[in-house]
């Protein structure tokens, strides 16, 4: 009898875990590549290079939104990683899918930073988010329906996983559609969403996922 080779592919979650790890660096390290340093020629003084400093403005703040989000979702992975007993081929792809949509997000921040006021870069950012949230969301699906999950694992963490996520994405999507109005109500939307999900194991958090 032949042992069938996908049986057996992609098992190892260590191996998946170091190379999520690796695209997070990568991308983490590229976001800060768009900030540039202001030109020395254009520099006279001090209050030249505060002027220069704060036409940066613009850059930083989606620059801190995408550090965020990088942030977020790598907890989120590693969170279901720590509650995985081992991979699989198909549960290793969903996660290659998942770090395709975090190398996007370099290129969705620039974007942003560059057309702030656009609305369809707002919508390209949040489409990113979007993609992030569907790759967490199919692992988690399919890691329970494949029996990938910890013993320990109980319906409420389930349903703690999935509403996490789904809540999150809801609330993504409603802060992109206020673009409607104003992308700056968006990204004001969305930054504080952000912070929320950051600083909530520390303070009591705006909603309780």
């Amino acid at each position: 009898m032949h042992l069938k080779y996908n049986v057996f592919a992609g098992e190892s979650l260590e191996r998946l875990a170091a190379l999520s790890d690796g695209l997070f660096a990568v991308a983490l390290t590229l976001l800060v590549l768009d900030l540039h340093v202001p030109v020395v020629e254009h520099i006279h003084g001090e209050r030249d290079l505060a002027s220069a400093l704060l036409t940066l403005t613009p850059r930083l703040v989606p620059y801190l939104m995408c550090f965020l989000t990088c942030g977020i979702f790598w907890v989120g992975q590693q969170t279901q990683f720590n509650l995985f007993t081992k991979a699989d081929r198909n549960l290793a792809w969903i996660h290659i899918a998942f770090l395709f949509a975090v190398t996007l997000l370099p290129f969705s921040t620039a974007l942003l930073a560059e057309y702030l006021t656009f609305r369809t870069a707002l919508l390209v950012y949040w489409f990113n988010v979007l993609l992030l949230g569907l790759g967490l969301y199919a692992s988690w699906r399919y890691a329970c329906h494949a029996g990938l999950t910890k013993p320990e694992v109980t319906p409420e963490h389930d349903a703690a996983v999935e509403r996490r996520i789904v809540v999150a994405q809801t609330l993504y999507a409603a802060g992109a559609a206020l673009c409607i109005i104003n992308t700056y109500w968006s990204i004001a939307f969305i930054f504080l969403l952000q912070l929320n999900y950051a600083v909530a194991p520390r303070i009591r958090p705006l909603y309780r996922l």
